[in-house]
């Protein structure tokens, strides 16, 4: 094994791109062991982190400039032998060639944090992360042009017939009249799912003069009016109006087979589907159907249910499909951005305890440098309210309730998980609570959780923390502006001025 740290090159290396130098397989015992707080909130010692599937070198580079940073790059591991590996990591980034399965979540005793170097996360088990405290991080920016630019390369290549025209002039034929096409303009493009690709495709549509609509109920108005393009209020409205169909949205439970013989069939004869998402969200067998009819005009298909594409599939015996092998992100420029993003962000977690870009923890508008103060007080109240229940006499918490002011009602669920994880400070086993997972181990303990009604006058950024016993209650405040430390400000009615420490 080959081990880079920060200012590290082996011998007669002559650039920083040596240091990410693929190792067959890692050194054992190398690197100090850390134990977190009881709180789940990381600490600043020594993190081991492995990077797999051939992340960009621009990524490995942030992480090895840290010098509390063991950084392993491995190739891609077989299920198996990742398994044994995964057990001494902190840390595990890479791209959809690594399964992170629930028994590598399960195995991975120490792991705290995945960083998947791209948008999808449907090769993470998040239910199992979200259960075990496992921060879940992805880079949904950093692909966003690659694939805009690639919709526009297939649909471009399917009208104007560019696969065929190639093939044909390297064989030494000439068949311009038999490779008419059309153009682009005037065509009305339907786009399910308004997000950052959809809006990107929205944008450049507009300059090759197309029609929009687009369909996403999670997307306010206002940015349909910013897009130009037309909001209709379900799918099937939008179908029987486009030539172009293109989805962009995760693949889940509500999309798994959105798009199936139904949804097809309201398509315009001759339309063309794309789908550049993920594999899954339109129906294969459907789709084929449709193709082989000749009733829609052709597919482009970037993403598929199974990959790689292998053996005999229908897709491949049809001339009206462009295939393209999962392409949406395979550009230099893409590959460095989602590389550099998730290494940034599993190094802010690491060390800053920055839970904003965890994909299984909400923090509401509020981004968590700004609300660290706040966090950490409702974690504090909520210890002084358990062992003020417990010199009551009162052994078990029942129940938490969290109440906020104006200013931190966006960020109050992770708030009221910074409460759960004071009031079971101690009480659960070191490092297996956190803001993740809170909700679930409460659950799992039987604590009643909810969030109380009201503003807490007079300060738009107080907060009260009540924890319930079987026969008492213990109420606590406290404030965090802004402009000064947050302070515990109230026990019951009686007015206190403490540092949370």
């Amino acid at each position: 094994m080959v081990r880079r740290k920060r200012n590290e090159r082996p011998p007669g290396a002559a650039s920083a791109s040596a240091r990410t130098k693929v190792a067959s397989k890692p050194t054992e015992g190398h690197g100090r062991r850390h134990t977190p707080r009881a709180s789940g909130y990381p600490t600043h010692m020594a993190y081991k982190i492995l990077v797999t599937d051939q992340v960009d070198p621009t990524g490995v580079e942030i992480l090895q400039a840290v010098d509390d940073f063991d950084v392993d790059v491995l190739p891609t591991q077989p299920a198996d032998e990742l398994l044994k590996l995964i057990g001494s990591y902190d840390a595990i980034i890479g791209r959809s060639a690594t399964r992170i399965s629930p028994e590598l979540l399960a195995a991975g005793t120490r792991l705290k944090v995945v960083g998947r170097a791209g948008v999808g996360v449907d090769n993470v088990a998040m239910d199992d992360a979200t259960r075990l405290g496992i921060a879940i991080i992805n880079a949904p920016a950093g692909n966003t042009i690659a694939v805009a630019e690639l919709f526009f390369g297939g649909v471009l290549s399917l009208l104007r017939h560019l696969p065929r025209a190639d093939m044909s002039m390297h064989s030494g034929r000439w068949e311009r009249s038999d490779l008419t096409g059309t153009e682009m303009k005037g065509k009305t493009l339907g786009i399910v799912g308004l997000g950052r690709i959809g809006g990107e495709i929205a944008n450049r549509a507009h300059a090759f003069g197309m029609q929009m609509l687009a369909y996403d109920p999670y997307i306010s108005k206002d940015r349909f009016r910013a897009l130009r393009a037309t909001a209709t209020e379900s799918l099937e409205a939008l179908l029987p109006e486009v030539d172009v169909l293109t989805v962009h949205t995760p693949l889940n439970d509500e999309t798994r087979g959105m798009i199936g013989p139904d949804e097809l069939a309201l398509l315009r004869d001759g339309a063309i589907v794309v789908n550049m998402a993920r594999g899954g969200i339109i129906r294969d067998d459907a789709l084929v159907t449709e193709l082989e009819s000749g009733r829609l005009r052709g597919a482009v298909l970037d993403v598929f249910s199974q990959e790689p594409l292998t053996g005999d599939h229908p897709y491949r015996t049809l001339p009206s499909a462009i295939l393209t092998p999962h392409l949406g992100a395979s550009t230099r420029e893409s590959q460095h951005n989602v590389a550099r993003d998730v290494c940034e962000a599993v190094r802010d977690f690491l060390l800053n305890a920055d839970y904003s870009r965890s994909l299984n923890v909400s923090f509401g508008a509020d981004d968590t440098t700004g609300l660290r103060p706040a966090l950490e007080l409702a974690r504090r109240a909520a210890i002084v309210a358990r062992g003020l229940l417990a010199s009551e006499g009162e052994r078990a918490v029942r129940g938490v309730t969290l109440k906020v002011g104006d200013d931190l009602a966006g960020a109050a669920s992770a708030l009221l998980n910074a409460a759960i994880v004071g009031v079971l400070d101690g009480v659960i086993e070191a490092g297996r609570i956190n803001l993740i997972n809170a909700r679930t181990v409460a659950s799992q303990r039987g604590l009643e959780i909810d969030m109380g009604s009201g503003g807490i006058a007079p300060h738009s950024r107080a907060l009260e923390i009540r924890v319930r016993g079987d026969e008492h209650e213990v109420r606590v405040g406290g404030v965090a502006p802004f402009d000064a430390e947050a302070r515990l400000t109230r026990i019951h009615d009686f007015h206190v001025d403490v540092m949370p420490r």
